[in-house]
């Protein structure tokens, strides 16, 4: 019934989605295998995607040719782009979604898809003999042949689902956990532990009262993920999400159900995220706080379902029922289904090359939650490499790497090889030490190029990032050339309280000024704007971009190039971390614990980041 694969999918999240697309994408032949053909691509936890980080690695998925960005793009219901009062490298775009339309966009870009077949069915099982992998196993029976194979298993294995003092097996709420992988994989040599993570109660929209809640608007202006002509939402079809808040007689409540609390009692072996912590742990954490935000977000258009966004938990659903009603608005509220947590396996990333291969056995990949991450978008852009090198490895060719300073995608696959994770490992942008360069407005100037050499970017895609790079080369090229007199350009100066000319000025040099921005600027001086005036508005904000943060991207390099001669500071074996409060607590909490020897291997431990090391660096007096 079957033929041999090029590749093998396990698992149709986030992870294995991209893994399938990619390798179908650029020529291989595919099996994507589910153990639910009804739930691919499924939002399981929060019905969003992008935000502080994970933003820029949904559009360098794009960039290079994967589906998320279209994918998100098509079936959002609300977009914000974050962190606009900082600069552009901080600039994080954020879709809230149509869970179900995601879902359902992902199953049919899939299945049109040339390469791509599907299988319903439990992988219990590889085929391996002298280290390397020819297959999978299934529930039934079934031996499937393939040149490579791609492990994206998510929580599935041998997962647990956890609330109050009642435990049972799955992999999410209502499906069946996978079991037997695990045990084969620890027989040939690998390294696996626990992790748990958790999600909220969803609840019946109509049961609440929004006018006690705080509105969150969307933006008026939709950028979206891709660099393709999407069609998106028109602003006005946007919907709203709510901003509420948890009080002093809501934490009473929960405590009353610390002592049947799977996390507190023992029952939980794994590590939970740090930088989302069920709302047990953020009271028992932190004390001294009467109240945290929380997120009250639809999902979907056609649904009155509600995913309430920084209350997961696994508390006893009596318990958290009862908290859930002292929250303003929430009063009479009605549960679809309470939270839970639930815990798995995964193996420590750092038994894998830079290509996600394992290192034990050949043409074996591991993509998603089973190397330690949390997120969609960390998920979706790990299937996105696998299933390239999973590809170039069924077709002999050179497996493909980002590096650190070329994408975050780069950042996040360095840090889980090179430092691993004993906890979920979660992308932010003080992660990534190069973030000046890797801005969420220029993945496809980054990476574009390198998805289409691969066969995987299309040629409109590339044509599109190869006009937007000539456009914006000419914009400023066009600011350079064009000399503005004082009587043309000193009335608007004054209108933005800047300093008047005096003599005549390079339109660049006024660019440079921080509140000039190059829309008014074009609009002010009839030479530019009879040049320039009417191109696209991206473009003309990408060259004000690269105009006006060059001196720090040069700053930027240069530290790389100190970055790599840290291993050449030694550490005093008698220093105290404790006494540098600008530190992050992560930070002086792994650098107590480690003792590293010197300053370069301290900015390899997980949760020392690059700004961390600067501080030591200063301290230290280098």
């Amino acid at each position: 019934m079957f033929k041999e694969y090029d590749v093998i999918v396990v698992g149709a999240g986030h992870a294995g989605c991209e893994a399938a697309a990619a390798a179908a994408n650029m020529g291989s032949k595919v099996l994507l295998i589910t153990m639910n053909m009804q739930t691919i691509a499924q939002m399981s936890c929060n019905p969003a995607m992008g935000g502080i980080a994970k933003g820029q690695i949904v559009r360098e998925i794009d960039a290079l040719g994967g589906y998320s960005g279209i994918v998100s793009d098509k079936s959002m219901i609300q977009f914000r782009m974050l962190n606009k009062s900082k600069g552009p490298g901080m600039w994080s775009p954020r879709t809230q979604n149509d869970k179900m339309l995601f879902a359902q966009t992902w199953r049919e870009m899939l299945e049109q898809t040339p390469n791509i077949d599907f299988w319903q069915d439990m992988v219990k099982g590889l085929i391996v003999s002298r280290g390397t992998i020819s297959g999978v196993i299934t529930g039934m029976g079934q031996e499937i042949k393939a040149k490579s194979v791609v492990l994206t298993n998510g929580t599935f294995l041998n997962g647990v689902i956890h609330i109050g003092e009642k435990q049972f097996g799955g992999g999410r709420m209502g499906e069946s956990k996978a079991t037997g992988l695990t045990e084969q994989l620890v027989e040939l040599g690998f390294e696996s532990d626990r992790l748990k993570t958790g999600t909220p109660p969803r609840i019946d929209g109509r049961s609440l009262d929004y006018s006690k809640m705080e509105i969150q608007e969307p933006d008026t202006e939709i950028v979206g993920f891709s660099y393709l002509p999407v069609e998106k939402i028109k602003p006005e079809q946007q919907k709203h999400c709510w901003i509420a808040y948890t009080s002093q007689e809501v934490h009473d409540i929960l405590k009353t159900g610390f002592d049947q609390s799977p996390m507190f009692q023992g029952r939980i072996q794994g590590s939970g995220p740090r930088y989302c912590p069920s709302i047990e742990d953020k009271i028992n954490r932190f004390a001294e706080r009467d109240r945290h935000q929380l997120f009250v977000e639809p999902e979907g258009f056609n649904t009155v379902e509600i995913y309430v966004n920084g209350f997961s938990t696994s508390l006893p659903e009596e318990v958290q029922y009862n908290a859930l009603t002292k929250i303003p608005g929430f009063e009479n509220c009605k549960f679809f289904r309470p939270g839970y947590a639930i815990e798995y396996d995964y193996f420590p990333p750092t038994q894998l090359n830079y290509n996600l291969e394992t290192k034990l056995v050949k043409n074996l990949f591991f993509a998603g939650q089973i190397n330690g991450t949390t997120g969609y978008e960390e998920a979706a852009c790990q299937g996105l490499m696998a299933g390239i090198n999973a590809h170039n490895n069924a077709h002999g060719k050179d497996p493909f790497a980002l590096k650190r300073d070329e994408a975050y995608i780069g950042v996040l696959i360095d840090d889980l090889i090179n430092k691993g994770t004993d906890e979920p490992y979660r992308m932010f942008t003080s992660r990534a030490e190069y973030r000046t360069l890797l801005r969420q407005d220029n993945a496809d100037l980054r990476l574009t190029q390198k998805g289409y050499e691969l066969g995987l970017a299309s040629e409109e895609r590339y044509q599109l990032m190869k006009d937007k790079e000539s456009s914006v080369a000419e914009i400023k090229k066009v600011l350079m050339e064009t000399s503005v007199e004082p009587d043309t350009i000193n009335s608007f100066l004054e209108q933005k309280q800047s300093a008047p000319l005096t003599e005549k000025s390079k339109a660049y040099k006024l660019l440079l000024r921080p509140n000039i921005e190059i829309e008014e600027l074009v609009a002010a001086v009839p030479h530019l704007k009879a040049r320039i005036g009417s191109v696209d508005r991206t473009n003309l904000q990408q060259a004000e971009i690269q105009a006006k943060y060059d001196v720090y991207i040069q700053k930027e390099r240069e530290l790389a190039q100190k970055m790599n001669n840290l291993d050449d500071l030694v550490i005093p074996d008698s220093f105290s971390y404790q006494q540098l409060t600008a530190l992050s607590a992560e930070a002086r909490q792994k650098l107590e614990k480690i003792k590293p020897k010197t300053l370069g291997q301290a900015g390899r431990i997980s949760g020392v980041n690059p700004s961390d090391i600067q501080i030591l660096m200063v301290f230290m007096g280098r």
